[in-house]
């Protein structure tokens, strides 16, 4: 919607002056989502699955640069349901981010609409529920993030764009899985994987295939691992990807026989369709384990001619070659992203750390159950959601700020005992941060930072001291939101805290993030200013102890 008023002086075939003051948003894109539940048989056993619109994954959100999104959610389940949108970066406001930390969650047999904008990002992500371990029964979907055309890409335009989600699964229902949890006791090794919801079969010509290409056509391939367990490797019978972006990012243009995909990360990738015009198929196999699962899909050439080839490309092994492939991934600093201004203009690294704060991952057991923790301390949901009660000003009443300290326990892998508290950590705003995730365990842990993107500047092995900041890559290291850890090592990431609002760290491992391996950071506004963060929204959920309070002043512009 847009205004334009034009005023002209009143001389004779003569304009004196004309004024045209334009008021233009950006456009909006409206979706409505029916959430139910359906049977299907994605791993050849029927089960109850989440639909969106009756789609298992749900559907895809095409958007562009700053388009304004506006999501209708009908919550038609038997229980709370919360949408977040991994990677999208809530400017200012994270009211919907839809983690339990911000919202209050969508009751059976209502709506909510979220409202949202993709304000200055490019790329690819995905959605997915937040509440009830429901992740486990489906309800993702891929969220993508179009180049405006006004701002180059650095590569040839696609002749198509494909969205792949690949994911481990499990047979059991998600409330069979939450009450495992419930229990004390891990989920254990899911039971296969799914490409865009499918397990595939080799050797089953009947198959139908997920994409075609045409012969000499180059296609973009968004490569999303949506699972709750195990990171994942990726690759194409016969053909190199050529990586264009990662999380949002334009990357050097490298190219790959197959790529590791751990939890919660997005690629995109380029594809040519330069080999025999016949059928190839896409293989999806678990990482890091002694157990092998996998998934298959076929891509068809339009003109193909003659059977697939069983013979599969093999997974490379150990997390080392893993490793060494992270170090590869260079930001392409000359390309535009979703700015006029090339990525390499800002140069993170030549800003002074004002504060460092490492995080260290525990496994434990309270009264014989099963937690994961930070620190130390291991989180839990509020019913009043952090973001609220500090909005309203009754945090005290609610989580205490802090208590994580910026260093682990010095014995924190002996620890006799561990907290159960909400977390939630106070940054000032506009802080350039110095965060340092160590994992103490014997598997690869991913890790999620909402309304941000930062830089991973090393991953380690052994302990990290301030002696290792020399061998940070300061130059060029990939703008993104997830971050891995191997075993034993540790992953140093830098980002200046300039979002206002309450933001969820997480565990991509579903199963450690509902047990506790998760907490937030309140980065507050210094005054009450719609420069720092919008208002409440007018249709916001209020529950807990807010639900009768009286609203609080609105910001000022």
């Amino acid at each position: 919607m847009g205004k334009i008023a034009i005023i002209f002086s009143s001389l004779p075939f003569l304009l004196c002056s004309i004024l045209m003051v334009a008021q233009a948003e950006d456009p909006y894109l409206y979706f409505d989502w029916k959430v139910t539940y359906g049977t299907l048989s994605p791993l050849g056993v029927p089960q109850q699955v989440i639909l969106i619109n009756g789609q298992f994954p749900g559907p895809n959100l095409n958007t562009t640069t700053n388009n304004n999104i506006v999501v209708n959610v009908f919550n038609q389940l038997d229980e709370p349901l919360l949408f977040t949108w991994a990677g999208i970066q809530q400017r200012k406001n994270s009211w919907q981010d839809g983690t339990p930390g911000t919202m209050c969650p969508i009751q059976p047999g209502t709506n909510y609409t979220y409202r949202f904008q993709v304000k200055d990002q490019i790329g690819s992500y995905y959605y997915y529920p937040t509440t009830g371990f429901l992740k486990a029964a489906g309800g993702y979907g891929g969220l993508r993030v179009n180049s405006r055309l006004l701002i180059p890409v650095p590569y040839a335009d696609p002749e198509d764009d494909y969205t792949v989600l690949i994911g481990d699964w499990y047979k059991q229902s998600h409330k069979a899985l939450r009450k495992t949890l419930d229990q004390g006791k891990s989920i254990g090794r899911p039971d296969g994987v799914l490409i865009n919801g499918k397990q595939g079969k080799v050797g089953d010509e009947k198959e139908e295939p997920l994409f075609t290409m045409k012969p000499g056509k180059t296609y973009k391939y968004r490569i999303c691992n949506v699972g709750l367990k195990n990171s994942l490797n990726f690759r194409i019978q016969g053909h190199k990807m050529k990586l264009v972006e990662l999380e949002g990012s334009h990357t050097v243009q490298n190219e790959y026989d197959s790529l590791d995909v751990h939890l919660g990360q997005c690629f995109g990738v380029l594809v040519t369709a330069n080999q025999d015009p016949k059928d190839y198929y896409m293989v999806a196999s678990v990482r890091f384990t002694k157990y092998h699962l996998q998934a298959t899909g076929k891509i068809r050439y339009t003109n193909g001619k003659g059977p697939v080839s069983n013979a599969l490309p093999e997974a490379p092994t150990g997390w080392a070659w893993s490793l060494n492939q992270f170090r590869s991934f260079r930001w392409n600093l000359t390309a535009s992203a979703a700015r006029p201004n090339p990525q390499g203009s800002f140069h993170y690294g030549q800003i002074n750390i004002t504060r460092t704060v490492k995080l260290a991952t525990t496994a434990n057991t309270i009264d014989g159950k099963l937690r994961y923790a930070v620190n130390g301390v291991s989180h839990i949901d509020t019913v009043t959601p952090l973001k609220l009660a500090e909005y309203y000003e009754a945090a005290d009443k609610v989580f205490k700020y802090d208590n994580i300290g910026d260093d682990p326990p010095a014995n924190v892998d002996q620890l006799d005992k561990i907290t159960l508290a909400p977390i939630v950590l106070n940054f000032k705003h506009r802080d350039f941060i110095e965060v340092i995730f160590e994992n103490h365990e014997k598997s690869v842990q991913t890790f999620h930072l909402a309304g941000y993107s930062f830089f991973p500047v090393a991953i380690e092995v052994g302990t990290w001291t301030p002696e290792k900041r020399k061998n940070y890559n300061l130059l060029d290291a990939v703008s993104k939101y997830n971050i891995q850890v191997y075993p034993k090592s540790w992953a140093a990431i830098l980002l200046t805290f300039d979002n206002v609002g309450m933001w969820n760290v997480r565990n991509e491992c579903m199963e450690r993030a509902y047990l506790g391996q998760q907490l937030y950071i309140s980065v507050p506004t210094p005054e009450r200013v719609l420069r720092d963060e919008y208002n409440i929204p007018d249709n916001a959920v209020l529950c807990g102890i807010v639900k009768n309070m009286p609203k609080p002043k609105p910001y000022t512009p």
